[in-house]
């Protein structure tokens, strides 16, 4: 069997946490869907996940057309906070209000940060 990848460690511990929270939820709370991000050396991205049905209910990135036309590169913290607020608008007209945090192998620091404050401006709490 191939061993783990320290990237894949750190994104597995991240979620795994998330799940234990969500069904610890279960039955107690509402289950929250979570805010997924994943960031490359150009581009951001942002999903909202379903864990329960196994579903995708919003998602946004700096290659859009719409954030293409306003951004000069998707590789800054002010495109990471615009793809935050985007992702928030398309959760709201959804229904979902409240999320958990998924920041996955990516530290919570610069664009991640971002991103993550572009989308509590944007109407999400977590």
């Amino acid at each position: 069997m191939k061993a783990l990848t320290s990237a894949q460690r750190r994104s597995y511990r991240t979620r795994n946490k998330i799940r234990r929270v969500n069904i610890d939820r279960v039955g107690v709370r509402e289950t929250r869907p979570r805010l997924s991000v994943h960031r490359t050396g150009k581009q951001i991205y942002a999903q909202i996940i379903d864990d329960i049905k196994g579903v995708t209910l919003a998602a946004a990135s700096t290659l859009e057309p719409e954030m293409k036309e306003k951004l000069k590169t998707g590789a800054t913290a002010e495109a990471a906070a615009q793809v935050g607020k985007l992702v928030a608008t398309r959760a709201k007209k959804v229904g979902v209000e409240k999320v958990t945090f998924d920041r996955g192998r990516f530290l919570y620091h610069g664009r991640v940060k971002a991103l993550a404050e572009g989308a509590r401006e944007g109407g999400l709490l977590f």
